[in-house]
């Protein structure tokens, strides 16, 4: 008598690996939720024009912030500061709540709220050097959201996306454990 093709220890040998890929590719592709800004583009953190005094904030205005979110600082011979909003009315650099100079700052936006970053170079403040960030609260993960502020398709693709690769890889092998069961 000839011995079946598949044992029940390869039939779940299989199926471990075929759970393990699963697994692993879902934790792969899990879309990202975080971005990183560069401020100011190509320009970096420099001293604005005199006639432009608050390019930082028209720049920071321009985008949506969620935490987790990160500001890429590039400056040569500068510094950024994170300060309190009075200490950025006033252009105070005495307190900071963060001081970076390393030329190549990267700040995590660890919260929502407002985020107020000066120079901390005598004067650069005072000719605009400074801005304000604004972060958004986390959205709620209930399932009776009905914001429609995720553009077109929304949730949807996003599911998409998040399932995507597994999903397709379930699809494809489902055919072999029907027809291998265990």
């Amino acid at each position: 008598m000839a011995s079946p093709p598949f044992t029940a220890s390869t039939k779940a040998a299989v199926f471990l690996i075929v759970l393990f890929f699963f697994f692993t590719s879902s934790l792969l592709c899990r879309p990202s939720t975080a971005a990183e800004f560069v401020v100011n583009g190509n320009d970096g953190w420099v001293v604005p024009p005199s006639d432009n005094h608050q390019i930082y904030n028209d720049w920071a205005s321009k985008h949506r912030f969620k935490v987790n979110d990160t500001l890429h600082f590039e400056y040569k011979k500068d510094s950024v500061m994170e300060v309190t909003e009075q200490e950025y009315e006033k252009c105070l650099t005495s307190g900071p709540l963060f001081f970076s100079n390393n030329g190549s700052t990267i700040f995590v936006l660890d919260g929502p709220g407002l985020f107020y970053f000066i120079s901390g170079i005598m004067g650069h403040c005072d000719r605009g050097q400074k801005m304000i960030v604004k972060v958004l609260e986390p959205k709620a993960q209930s399932g009776n959201d009905t914001s429609h502020d995720e553009g077109e398709g929304g949730a949807a693709n996003n599911m998409a996306a998040a399932v995507g690769f597994p999903g397709v890889l379930l699809l494809l092998i489902s055919p072999f454990l029907v027809v291998f069961p265990l």
